[in-house]
């Protein structure tokens, strides 16, 4: 199955890459067959056993380079697809595409200076990392539902800040033309993101449980763990560190969220799961611990605090529901209970909104505001009206059409509230959830997406071609001649002296006279 015959919403689609397979250098292959070589090695007795077996399920082998394409055929059949992407991507996006069951694989690999590990996301650790232990179902189910949990945690304002920062910083250090002046001002730019965030989002916490489980995670006994995680499985100086006495290891619980990591550096302490059904019950925990889960103030709080668009969803009198888009502006409390684990009267959201149900939007989302009143009376579906709430909230208007009013007036306990008189207005009995970003993400991106510094980029193509251009024609064809002699299994001791003795006009070389010595053993 080919990547492009991956169905996926324009929103998500256009952070597709097309993997460009002829791009990858002879050198860029030499990589791949080093670190899997020396990985699929030391893996064998220290990996979680469906992990050997996982690489041929997936269409990993040890040799070259995975198509993508060629991966999905295996994919597929596990009930999970694959797509090609620049790097890292946005955390809504990479935790939406795993609750649709797709695996975004950075379509780069890492440079053979950087050959041991890498912070920057790329093919050997998507693919051979987190592809093989989708074999396991029980494995393969706690993935989908931590994308689902990561979408629907709610993301600060800084959160975005922090993310750029780390692409932008990974980008560099890839870079072989980046200079120390480059690297110390991407560095500089992530301290500043990293010192602005104010509080610990749910986002944030989520991506911990991900990085402790998914991408450090360890699995059995805490005396004889087997790793899984795909940060573990595709880092050679990770797997031989991860088991040593230096790495404290820890039985796996809810509270691993709390606990932050660095990405530029090993990890001094790993969590352990009794088995990956141990996975799926921590992420129960954790889940209901979110704003979309326990809703009320709660959620109103967490939205309010994080300066970012979210959706509530809203219970009306009768049981519709209704979701609302918008960022939490203000919320205005009565001082006495006004529904299910709320105390809130009157929630603002600053415009552009959008009213969806069931996660479809439903009316033309337009940039105006929004307030949302708790009470169980019924606004008209058109005309003049005036409520009085239980909740102590008065208000007056008149409804143009479905949830949008001109004129709109709110009174709290006899106190005008100052909300827009333009607005999209909505009554509600109770805010069962309050999730991170819009309902329809995808109506919301027809209507309100701009390029954003990912997709208007090009830092990651322009790290890609430089890498290439930074390998001779004449080196390249000397790692090509040796590949083709192993894929032949026709080697010439005689041309391959040749080769080691023309590659030394081009420094050290350590991946070429290595593939040079395997064939003259082996012959």
């Amino acid at each position: 199955m080919s990547t492009e015959l991956v169905e996926l919403p324009p929103h998500l689609q256009r952070y597709v890459v097309d993997q460009d397979y002829a791009s990858y250098t002879p050198r860029d292959q030499s990589v791949w067959r080093h670190v899997l070589k020396r990985l699929a090695k030391h893996l064998e007795s220290r990996a979680h056993s469906s992990y050997l077996k996982g690489l041929a399920e997936t269409g990993v082998g040890l040799d070259e380079i995975p198509s993508l394409e060629g991966m999905n055929e295996k994919l597929d059949r596990l009930g999970w697809r694959c797509v090609g992407v620049r790097g890292f991507v946005p955390p809504a996006v990479f935790t939406e595409l795993q609750a649709r069951g797709v695996l975004a694989i950075a379509a780069d690999i890492r440079s053979h200076k950087t050959i041991n590990y890498t912070p920057a996301p790329d093919i050997i650790h998507e693919s051979a990392g987190h592809a093989p232990i989708l074999a396991d179902a029980a494995y393969a189910a706690y993935v989908r539902s931590a994308g689902e949990v990561g979408f629907k945690a709610i993301a600060s304002a800084e959160d975005r800040a922090l993310f750029e920062g780390i692409r932008n910083l990974s980008v560099v250090k890839e870079d072989p033309l980046a200079t120390p002046d480059d690297v110390e001002h991407a560095q500089a730019r992530l301290d500043a993101a990293a010192k602005s965030v104010r509080y610990v989002s749910e986002s944030t916490r989520a991506s911990r449980l991900y990085w402790w489980t998914a991408e450090y995670g360890l699995v059995g006994t805490l005396e004889q763990p087997k790793l899984y995680g795909a940060g573990l499985l595709s880092s050679i100086g990770e797997a031989e560190h991860c088991l040593t006495p230096e790495v404290k290891k820890l039985p796996l619980s809810v509270e691993c969220a709390n606990i932050a990591y660095d990405i530029t550096r090993m990890q001094p302490q790993l969590f352990v799961a009794r088995d990956f059904r141990h996975l799926n019950d921590v992420l129960a925990d954790f889940k209901h611990s979110l704003a979309y889960i326990r809703g009320g103030d709660y959620g109103l709080d967490e939205a309010l605090r994080s300066r970012a668009v979210n959706h509530l969803v809203l219970r009306k009198r009768g049981g519709d529901i209704i979701e609302i888009t918008g960022e939490v502006k203000e919320v205005h409390r009565s001082g006495k209970d006004t529904g299910p684990g709320l105390t809130a009267s009157v929630i603002e959201l600053t415009g552009p909104t959008m009213i969806s149900a069931g996660g479809k939007c439903t009316e033309i989302p337009k940039r105006i505001d929004s307030v949302v009143l708790i009470g169980s009376e019924r606004l008209p579906l058109r005309g003049r009206f005036s409520v009085r709430l239980a909740s102590g909230v008065e208000a007056s208007g008149y409804v143009v059409d479905g949830h949008e009013v001109v004129d709109f007036r709110v009174w709290l306990h006899g106190r005008p509230v100052p909300v827009s008189t333009w607005a999209y207005v909505a009554v509600a009995e109770a805010i069962p959830s309050v999730a991170g970003g819009p309902a329809d993400p995808q109506r919301w991106d027809d209507y309100f997406g701009a390029l954003d510094s990912f997709t208007a980029g090009n830092s990651e193509n322009i790290a890609r071609q430089r890498k290439a251009e930074e390998l001779p024609r004449e080196l390249a064809a000397l790692y090509s001649e040796v590949r083709d002699m192993r894929r032949s299994k026709k080697a010439d001791r005689k041309r391959l002296g040749e080769i080691l003795e023309a590659s030394k006009r081009f420094g050290d070389e350590p991946l070429l006279r290595e593939e040079v010595e395997e064939l003259l053993t082996a012959n």
